[in-house]
């Protein structure tokens, strides 16, 4: 998820300030559509990973890097279902540039999140491998 949520949160959350009236609307709806796609099964494996890594951790890696890891991804979902999905619901009723303002703010604590993940990962990619 880190390369995928640098990419909304730099490239196309900000392009959203492009589009406005009766067409945002259906921007919405085709954005929800099509980043499912791509999202869903990456948020997924990343899913499984972490319970893989929580249940079954490879020899030589720290008790603590999969908590971490665990954590982050957390923070990360919860702030998707929590925050994130609801400002989408709002703002595929009724653009407000108020709303989506705060889209763009807090998705940094979900790029925030899954930059510590990969970070975390590659920690423990480290750990393993020496």
């Amino acid at each position: 998820m880190f390369g995928a949520i640098w990419i909304v949160q730099v490239v196309h959350y900000p392009l959203m300030r492009f589009v406005s009236g009766p067409a945002f609307a259906r921007f919405e709806t085709a954005h929800r559509r099509r980043i499912s796609v791509v999202v869903g099964p990456l948020m997924a494996v990343e899913g499984i990973c972490v319970l893989a890594f929580l249940f079954a951790p490879p020899t030589g890696l720290s008790w603590w890097l999969p908590w971490a890891g665990a954590g982050a991804e957390a923070v990360a979902i919860g702030t998707t279902v929590l925050v994130s999905a609801p400002l989408h619901e709002r703002l595929n009723a009724r653009f407000d540039q108020a709303t989506l303002d705060r889209l763009i703010a807090t998705n940094w604590i979900r790029t925030a999140a899954w930059t510590s993940r990969a970070a975390l990962a590659i920690a423990m990619l480290v750990a393993v491998l020496r």
